[in-house]
């Protein structure tokens, strides 16, 4: 279990990014966390995996996160974090040398799913396909929470689409995704969870069973809780047509 208690980042200047967050997540669920643009998405994963410093408490099968298991934890984001001039399969070398858990089955076969060369330095990627090839070490390096930070920038809906049934069908039941996107209505038969964030603060935490049991979408729910003004667009129309 993935334990946040009272976590909190602010950076120089004053900007509380992360506010005072607590948060749970068993294994074994499909999480979507999701956020207006500068909400703390991207930074509450960062405090997770320790890659910048805040106060609070983070612990992951109750114990601090630290070298000894920060292998449970893998990270896709479109920022990238691979070596540019290493090729798809010296990766694979190289997680089966630190990651005692990677699969080599399971990066074949997205290998093949998204049709990428083995054999070619990742640097003559597009930028899509490097985005692709993120998600696959992540989701092989043998993790039990797998953090993916708006993964599927620059990808076709039919990939992306095609690649959430791809998952659904090869996740272990010990396997946590936690998923930061913006494509709330494309992820909402995906995911079993939604956790809402707004201003560094959780404002919404629900299952999607709940929302079906109540006859609600996930972006009615969203819209909800957000107090989202239907009225806006109009509004602001009429007044920057009547000056």
């Amino acid at each position: 279990m993935l334990e946040i208690k009272k976590a909190r980042k602010v950076y120089p200047g004053g900007t509380v990014a992360v506010r005072d967050v607590d948060l749970t997540l068993p294994r074994g669920e499909i999480v979507g966390l999701f956020g207006e643009n500068g909400a703390g998405k991207s930074t509450l994963m960062k405090c997770i995996l320790g890659f910048i410093n805040h106060s609070g408490e983070i612990t992951l099968d109750g114990e601090p996160i630290t070298r000894k298991n920060i292998a449970k934890l893998s990270f896709a984001t479109s920022e990238h974090s691979f070596f540019p001039n290493l090729t798809a399969k010296g990766h694979a070398e190289f997680y089966a040398e630190h990651f005692p858990k990677f699969s080599q089955k399971r990066f074949d076969g997205l290998m093949d799913f998204f049709e990428l060369p083995k054999n070619k330095a990742i640097r003559s990627f597009s930028m899509g396909q490097k985005n692709q090839f993120e998600v696959i070490m992540a989701l092989c390096q043998g993790a039990d929470y797998i953090l993916m930070d708006e993964p599927f920038a620059g990808n076709d809906v039919f990939n992306r689409e095609d690649f959430y049934k791809v998952l659904l069908g090869i996740l272990e039941p010990n396997e946590t995704v936690l998923l930061s996107t913006h494509l709330i209505e494309e992820v909402s038969g995906f995911i079993s969870r939604a956790v809402l964030i707004r201003k560094g603060q959780i404002v919404g935490d629900v299952p999607t069973e709940q929302l079906e049991e109540e006859g609600k979408t996930l972006m009615e729910y969203v819209k909800e809780t957000y107090h989202y003004r239907a009225d806006r667009v109009s509004l602001a129309v009429e007044k920057i047509s009547g000056e």
